[in-house]
This record gives C-alpha cells, structure tokens and sequence, in this order.
C-alpha cells in the first residue's frame, strides 16, 4: 500500500482500503498489516492520522515502535461520503 494523498481531502485507494478494513473491526481497530500479510505502509497511516481518520488507540509494549490505531468517525464519514459519491 502507497501513501498517496488525494488533495481533493478523500482518502486514496491504499487509505480508503486500510480504513475500510476498521468497519468491522472492534472498536474500529486498524490492521498493522494488509491481506496479504505485509506491513502497512506507514506513510497510510501517518497521512490518515494527520487527516482524522483515524487516531492512535495505545501502545504496543511488545514492539514500540508499531503504531496501534482505530477508525473514527470523521474516518467512517470519509468512506461513506466516497462511497455516495461514486455510487452517483
């Protein structure tokens, strides 16, 4: 998964997949890796965190330097309002 940031301030196709996977995660809770078992790429992260996509949720002590995140509603609201549009 890219970083590519969409400057129209909707998600990217890599964003839009990582956040999509936290709709049917407890709490929201984003994977630290992809379907294909890869680690997701941290510049997806950093860009939806800077967007309010989604937020840090807590630490990981196990391996600090990964970043634990959940989905929020701005996030939920981002792929709602992407999915109405190209539905139109």
């Amino acid at each position: 998964m890219d970083g590519g940031v969409d400057r129209t301030g909707k998600p990217s196709a890599a964003q839009r997949k990582w956040l999509e996977r936290g709709l049917t995660q407890p709490g929201g809770k984003l994977p630290l890796f992809d379907s294909d078992g890869r680690k997701v790429n941290p510049a997806v992260i950093k860009k939806c965190i800077e967007s309010g996509w989604a937020e840090p949720w807590f630490a990981n002590q196990m391996k600090p330097g990964w970043l634990v995140c959940k989905l929020t509603a701005l996030g939920r609201a981002a792929i709602t309002a992407s999915e109405h549009q190209s539905a139109a």
